[in-house]
């Protein structure tokens, strides 16, 4: 098994975390990364074996429009930082993945900077897509590139040309060199060139041993992008919608039929995908739910369904932060730990949290198994995952009553919030509370 078959992330967007400036004044006036240290010890006690981290590299505002790859954003400090930062992961035994941003580049980047300096002489011309030097732009440079999504400041890069693709394979093999990082979130992989990530595939499993690439997909057949010569895993954003619309609609059969449509690409590909309910990008959970109490219940459904589960940081503790027009810094607030360090003991969400995230750190082969539906109404959900012979029963209720369950299972189960053990003689009776959800392992 290798590491990340099994792995329980833990997401830090570190310019917001850390309580960076917005803008880069590209000076390090505080080694900010070193405040993330005490939250090593909080996130391994969740039960997280991974990190996801990032952006991290030198940028001109949120961390997307890079200006230098081989060197940490001013703002967290400088590279010695992000050593100590992995190595402090890997002494307690926590992966650590880092955000790619191959598909574009700020516009402060060497590589254009040349382009508006030297234009047609330029030796970086065919870097750039769609670059046209009888057009105009935004900026008034005299010249016009696509850029992502329309925004002006992240420059597309041309991937079908060979000197970008080598340059950004040397920038990898510097990231693992350097600092040793596990695996790549590939920003924006949905729009990234296939022949660029085939090529990043051969370099990163000749590189390290197990080495992880997740793709930011969010529409899609995600097999285009998930096999043996691609990326091992992309994120999960059919399942993202449907935890959370599935309880605001007292609705489960849509979370079973999107479960079913991952499971039918194959149970590999399904306990591949990288889940969530939460992340930089879109609402936190605790404000996109109509009943707060189902927090619960998604939760225990993130923890339990294939794909490998992954908390946003400080939704552990059901903080809120509402999605609006460029005004993503509410998603990506400044946390310090000392007003968290006795969350684990007092908030609720947290226990729960950590009693799932622990629950899957001593049961690794959950990350393997195949999947079983055992039950399904509006309300109530239930369904099996299996390896061998080891078994996870998860049912969970939407309605505020209680509920009665009759499940054909037979054997001897342990439920992991209450410690109830009970031997099944194939009716496995429960009632399960109003905007619960139970675990049992047998």
């Amino acid at each position: 098994m290798k590491w990340y078959d099994s792995a329980v992330f833990y997401h830090i967007y570190p310019i917001g975390m850390t309580g960076a400036p917005r803008t880069n004044s590209f000076e390090i006036s505080e080694h900010r990364l070193n405040k993330l240290l005490p939250w090593i010890g909080h996130i391994k006690k969740l039960g997280c074996n991974a990190i996801y981290i990032g952006p991290l590299f030198e940028s001109v505002g949120h961390g997307y429009e890079t200006v230098d790859y081989k060197k940490l954003d001013s703002r967290l400090g400088d590279n010695e930082d992000l050593k100590a930062f992995i190595n402090t992961c890997h002494e307690n035994d926590i992966k650590v993945v880092v955000d790619g941003v191959f598909n574009h580049v700020g516009r402060e980047f060497f590589a254009f900077k040349d382009v508006k300096e030297r234009r047609e002489n330029s030796a970086y011309k065919d870097w750039f897509k769609n670059l046209h030097f009888d057009w105009n732009n935004d900026y008034n440079d005299g010249l016009y590139y696509d850029s992502w999504d329309g925004h002006g400041t992240l420059i597309n890069l041309n991937h079908q040309n060979p000197a970008v693709r080598e340059y950004m394979m040397g920038v990898v093999r510097f990231w693992i060199s350097e600092f040793n990082i596990d695996g790549i979130r590939l920003d924006a992989a949905d729009v990234l060139d296939f022949t660029f990530m085939s090529e990043l595939r051969s370099v990163t499993d000749s590189c390290k041993q197990d080495f992880w690439l997740m793709g930011e997909v969010i529409h899609g057949d995600y097999t285009r992008w998930v096999n043996e010569n691609m990326l091992q895993s992309v994120t999960n954003y059919w399942l993202h919608k449907a935890l959370y619309s599935g309880h605001n609609d007292h609705n489960y059969f849509e979370i079973a039929h999107t479960v079913k449509r991952c499971a039918d690409m194959g149970m590999h590909i399904a306990n591949a995908f990288y889940n969530f309910v939460d992340n930089h990008d879109v609402a936190r959970i605790y404000t996109k739910l109509n009943n707060k109490k189902h927090f619960a219940p998604v939760h225990v459904l993130l923890y339990t369904l294939p794909g490998k589960p992954s908390i946003y940081y400080g939704s552990e503790f059901a903080i809120e932060g509402e999605k609006k027009p460029y005004a993503d810094d509410i998603l990506r607030p400044e946390l310090n730990f000392e007003d968290y360090n006795t969350a684990l003991e007092s908030n609720e969400n947290t226990k729960l949290i950590a009693a799932l995230g622990n629950m899957r750190i001593s049961n690794l082969w959950v990350g393997e198994a195949g999947y079983r539906e055992l039950l399904l109404t509006n309300r109530q959900y239930a369904f099996l995952r299996e390896y061998g012979d080891k078994r996870l029963v998860a049912i969970v209720n939407n309605d505020d009553n209680n509920a009665d369950v009759h499940l054909n299972i037979s054997g001897e189960f342990t439920e992991i919030f209450s410690g109830e053990k009970r031997n099944f003689d194939g009716n496995m009776h429960v009632n399960i509370p109003g905007n619960s959800g139970q675990v049992w392992i047998g």
